[in-house]
């Protein structure tokens, strides 16, 4: 880890939706920053400034994924990248998903927009190793079907797990599920209360989803949550990503529910 942006060129782009763009990064050093599920780096866009991103592929030969929705100056830089361009990239920082489960235990990820990215090396992990795991569900919500992430693999991903899919409003053409992420739970089998799950969202999402898993009997020991604040440094030194105790680029961004929970129920907090 390092404070200076380590040079890394883009060698693939894939157009996810209208306005998401992921984009496969290596090295230009010979030193590879080592990466694990629900870490995140700090991506510059030179002359434009950088924003933390987290990794959303995470392969052998040290290339990383990082899934940006263009929706300010540095992801909208970011999301023009072509193959063959540069970008500068400091990390990893925060703390990762927990994935060190009893083994058989059951896994459940819940993901809402874009917080699928930093769930998808979870989901590939998990398929990768199937047999540590017991049963295995991804619960997807997006805004509209043009909005969902990842449809190439979502098929793969079948093979291996329970995937439900929900949009928050559709056209006639949809024929899957539309609204909430957490009324898909109620398609799921009796949940185990050694499941352990992993959401990542919009905020609100993830207080009812968590909610929504207590309810079921899942001990909040056993969810966990990627929050986001405004991370400047990445380091911990700046105070801008802090909630209460925590400072969200050091302690998180992956933090347990029963941890949490008493922080988000504070108003704007």
């Amino acid at each position: 880890m390092t404070a200076v942006p380590l040079p890394h060129r883009v060698t693939a782009t894939i157009r996810e939706t209208a306005d998401t763009v992921s984009f496969e990064l290596e090295p230009l050093g010979n030193q590879a920053a080592r990466f694990s599920p629900g870490r995140f780096a700090m991506l510059y866009a030179f002359g434009v400034g950088e924003v933390p991103i987290s990794v959303s592929g995470i392969h052998d030969t040290g290339r990383l994924v990082h899934t940006v929705r263009a929706v300010g100056a540095v992801s909208n830089a970011l999301c023009r990248l072509r193959t063959g361009d540069t970008v500068g990239l400091r990390g990893p920082y925060g703390n990762g998903w927990n994935l060190e489960t009893p083994p058989g235990a059951d896994l459940l990820v819940i993901a809402g927009g874009l917080g699928l990215a930093p769930l998808r090396p979870v989901v590939r992990h998990a398929l990768a190793r199937r047999g540590r795991y017991g049963r295995l569900g991804v619960l997807i919500g997006a805004r509209t079907p043009e909005d969902l992430l990842y449809t190439r693999e979502l098929g793969s991903w079948r093979a291996g797990a329970r995937v439900e899919v929900t949009v928050d409003r559709a056209g006639s053409a949809w024929q899957g599920a539309v609204g909430v992420v957490t009324a898909l739970l109620d398609r799921m089998e009796p949940l185990d209360t050694s499941t352990h799950a992993l959401v990542c969202g919009p905020e609100v999402m993830m207080r009812h989803t968590a909610r929504a898993l207590l309810a079921r009997g899942i001990p909040g020991d056993r969810i966990q949550l990627s929050l986001e604040r405004n991370m400047r440094c990445g380091t911990g030194h700046c105070g801008h990503c802090q909630l209460g105790p925590l400072l969200l680029c050091r302690d998180g961004p992956v933090v347990r529910q029963d941890r949490v929970e008493p922080l988000l129920t504070v108003r704007e907090l």
